[in-house]
């Protein structure tokens, strides 16, 4: 597990990051990776406060069990958001936001798929996930549009090309 050391105020949250299974860049490129995608969703957020966040990176079959376990679907799937509390859009971080799980094999074929490098993948999931764990959702079509576009500045703040284009 790897915890950053950042200037104080550079970002309103520690995050501990651990690569647990499956192929993954370097901790070091992966802790460069989860650092710019939370700087860049607080950017859009405007979130306050102080809090925690731990990013695993995993692989298929524990996120299969995870999926299976947690949400009813027996399936391997990219990111799980995991809150460790009630998440409050817009409202002030808890003191611990939660655990974002990601799946090797499949953000690997998913980035093959859509062919665009395997970081700018990694770097939407995260991005994704966190938005998640502060309170947005797509379980409708509004929401699914306030949290893409939120997604898509994000992203464009680190020069990543628009995912849902």
């Amino acid at each position: 597990m790897i915890e950053r050391d950042r200037p104080s105020g550079s970002l309103p949250i520690d995050i501990d990051l651990m690569v647990e299974a499956g192929q993954w860049p370097h901790e070091d490129v992966l802790a460069r990776l989860v650092d710019a995608a939370a700087t860049a969703a607080f950017a859009e957020t405007g979130s306050k406060g102080h809090s925690e966040l731990s990013v695993v990176f995993s692989d298929d079959a524990h996120i299969r069990a995870l999926n299976a376990g947690w949400r009813g679907k027996d399936k391997p799937t990219n990111v799980l958001s995991f809150p460790a509390f009630p998440p409050a859009k817009g409202g002030p971080l808890p003191p611990m936001l939660g655990d974002i799980v990601l799946a090797a094999e499949t953000v690997a074929r998913e980035a093959a798929l859509e062919d665009k490098p395997i970081a700018n993948h990694i770097s939407h999931l995260v991005i994704h996930g966190l938005l998640h764990l502060m309170g947005h959702d797509h379980e409708t079509d509004a929401e699914a549009e306030e949290m893409e576009a939120i997604e898509r500045a994000a992203l464009a703040r680190l020069a990543i090309p628009d995912p849902y284009a």
